[in-house]
Parts: structure tokens; sequence; C-alpha cells
């Protein structure tokens, strides 16, 4: 398992990969299998596995066996920390933005 210092899932690392952020991005759509995840990649089924597996040691996914196939579900849930570091930083941008908006009004004839 992918873990920080206090032995919680490392979010941060599992979504640090593009390659990652775009089978979240499928999984938000519907649950797949790893074949159908693998279909719109063009890499191995072992290296598709392997990044499913970040996403499933960080707890942004879970797998359920169907038979023989496994199907990956997102839990968008587990990007709470993610969430919480850029809303520390929310007013930051609220403010450049209320001071653009201010310039372009002066500007505006």
């Amino acid at each position: 398992m992918v873990t920080t210092r206090d032995s919680e899932p490392d979010v941060f690392r599992a979504i640090s990969h593009p390659v990652r952020r775009q089978m979240l991005d499928l999984l938000a759509e519907t649950d797949r299998s790893v074949n159908s995840v693998a279909s719109h990649f063009q890499m191995s089924r072992p290296a598709v596995s392997q990044h499913l597996r970040i996403l499933l040691d960080a707890g942004l996914v879970t797998e359920q066996r169907h038979g023989r196939e496994r199907r990956y579900h997102f839990v968008p849930e587990q990007l709470g920390p993610v969430w919480d570091w850029i809303a520390r930083y929310q007013t930051f941008w609220e403010e450049r933005v209320a001071r653009l908006e201010k310039l372009l009004d002066k500007m505006d004839p």
C-alpha cells in the first residue's frame, strides 16, 4: 500500500501520474474491467494493472470480482485530502479574480 508517514493512503502520489488521472476520468463515467480500461491506453495490460493497483492502494478505486473479471469503481470521496489542500488557496484565487473584475470594470467605457 502506498502510504504517508501517518499511514494514510497517499492520494497525491496516486494522482501524480497523468495516466492514473485519465483512468479516474474513465472510471468516473462507469465501472470498468481491466480490459476496458486498457483499451483506452497504448500500454500493456500488466502496466494498466500496476496503475490500477496504485489507485486501489490509495483508496481511490475499489475492485470487485465478477467471475474471472475484475471491475473497478471510482471512489471520489477519497479525493478529500486533495480538495482540502486546494481549498487553502481558494481565497488567493478569489481575491485575484475580484481584482481583475474591478480592473475590467474600470476599463469598460
